[in-house]
């Protein structure tokens, strides 16, 4: 939600949600961290937690917008089972739209979000913050998997963001621990740049 108040509320732009009809990979009860026997349709899901308007993912043209915004974290998780097996499993119709979208539109990634470009456009520049792990980026091994699939990775401190201009293409150092006001604030530096190259 974080990046709607940005983009809409903040930087007066229409904006609108879509997710895919599909069913969630797990659900979890987020008060234990542990899977539960439910099932929860993600396009469901996602105009529960947006509040409104969320359309089917299916349904997108892409040539009717001027920018897009991927949000990430669990999300793309539950599309991909990226948290179960690698970055390799991303799901490819994620990456055809994603292809796609590109010869149109400018884009920005969200936290684990930057591994669609790196599967769909190899060569790409992107971040997701720091490719050694410590203690303030407990998963760099994200970054060295998205090289492995032939994207470049670009070291960033919290708070910075790397534009890929040749692709139109915005992602910032978002895998880390961070307080979630610094992660606010990242999402609105990432819409001021999409902004200016949309």
């Amino acid at each position: 939600m974080g990046r709607v108040v940005h983009i809409r509320v903040r930087a007066g732009a229409k904006v609108q949600m879509f997710a895919p009809n599909v069913d969630q990979m797990h659900v979890v009860n987020h008060c234990e961290g542990k899977p539960i026997a439910e099932k929860r349709n993600v396009l469901e899901e996602s105009a529960r937690i947006a509040r409104g308007d969320v359309s089917d993912l299916a349904k997108l043209e892409v040539t009717a917008f001027d920018a897009l915004v991927i949000p990430a974290q669990y999300i793309l998780c539950q599309l991909t089972a990226l948290a179960v097996r690698s970055v390799s499993s991303v799901r490819d119709n994620l990456c055809r739209l994603y292809a796609q979208d590109l010869q149109y539109t400018s884009t920005v990634m969200c936290c684990i979000s930057p591994v669609l470009a790196a599967k769909a456009l190899p060569g790409c520049e992107i971040t997701v913050g720091q490719d050694k792990e410590c203690e303030r980026w407990p998963y760099a091994k994200t970054a060295t998997s998205m090289k492995e699939l032939g994207c470049k990775h670009v070291n960033k401190k919290v708070g910075e963001v790397h534009i890929d201009v040749k692709n139109k293409l915005v992602t910032s150092a978002f895998m880390c621990n961070a307080p979630i006001h610094e992660v606010f604030d990242r999402v609105g530096v990432m819409v001021t740049e999409l902004l200016k190259l949309a």
